[in-house]
């Protein structure tokens, strides 16, 4: 009988393979989609960011989510979790509507999300951030926080688990030190574990290598892939260009606050309507297979 792992594994090529299938079009529907969104709009005055009629992320994927600067892709993310609220729209996660649902449910029930700029509690130790992650803690609650019997076995399977990942993740050196004393990408690298710790079903990473030193880059990379094959689908925000070509099963561009363009990597990167967002309608210049020019033209964008 197959392991958990070996199933998940097999789920995450499945649903891969079933992407080949599908038409590189903006709002094209997926076979098993995790998450639709239709009709989300959000406006700052009279200035829209966001104006996204269609979109669907397919399921145990890795879906990237591109643009140039401006282009609405962090305010889609903070609209999509709870961390802003849409002028109108409806967006669905396995088929339950979620619009304005508030982030810490959200996930609570397998949807969660990482920051450009890490939120890790610089005061506490790595190990106290990695337990914060961890969803339905008994001891949380005032009356059964008072009777420690209630709630050590979960406490003790709680600390395994965080040990675990931190292992995973090469950070079990660190957890007794201060969050606020990890280098940039040690941060990204605990932000990633803190999040795996509530068990997501969809993880939304916000620009995962910004701040990162090249040294720790590959194997943050080698960590996303992993989600994928233990069936976590993982959609993420990104300008290094290599990396998105490198990992990603399916890419979606927006531009002014729509989407303007889907589909495999090598599809993506010779859309016409691409290459024109990113160096402008009459630039000659051709983008890359590995996206340098995209990289060049993108680098410093904060939204």
């Amino acid at each position: 009988m197959p392991n958990d792992q070996a199933v998940s594994g097999s789920r995450a090529a499945s649903a891969r393979a079933a992407l080949t299938n599908v038409e590189p079009r903006p709002g094209v529907p997926k076979p098993d989609p995790i998450m639709v969104a239709d009709h989300v709009r959000r406006s700052f005055g009279g200035l829209t960011a966001v104006n996204v009629e269609h979109v669907e992320i397919q399921r145990g994927a890795i879906t990237a989510l591109i643009g140039p600067n401006g282009a609405g892709k962090t305010t889609f993310f903070n609209l999509i979790t709870g961390f802003d609220n849409a002028n109108e729209g409806t967006w669905t996660f396995n088929d339950r509507q979620v619009a304005g649902t508030a982030p810490y449910k959200l996930a609570r029930i397998g949807m969660v999300r990482t920051f450009q700029l890490t939120k890790a509690l610089s005061r506490m130790t790595v190990i106290d951030n990695m337990r914060l992650g961890a969803k339905h803690q008994t001891g949380e609650r005032f009356f059964a926080a008072i009777f420690p019997f209630l709630w050590n076995s979960q406490e003790k399977s709680v600390g395994e688990k965080a040990m675990g990942l931190l292992e995973r993740f090469n950070l079990h050196e660190k957890i007794g030190d201060f969050a606020g004393s990890l280098s940039g990408g040690q941060r990204k690298l605990l932000e990633m574990a803190r999040a795996l710790m509530a068990d997501p079903e969809l993880i939304m990473l916000d620009e995962p290598m910004a701040g990162v030193n090249p040294a720790l880059k590959q194997s943050l990379l080698g960590h996303i892939k992993t989600m994928r094959e233990e069936g976590t689908t993982v959609l993420f925000v990104e300008h290094d260009m290599d990396m998105v070509h490198d990992i990603s099963d399916w890419v979606i561009v927006m531009a002014q606050g729509e989407v303007i363009a889907e589909g495999p990597p090598d599809a993506v990167m010779k859309d016409q309507a691409v290459i024109d967002a990113y160096l402008g309608a009459h630039h000659e210049a051709q983008l890359t297979e590995t996206g340098e020019s995209l990289t060049e033209s993108s680098d410093g964008d904060s939204a």
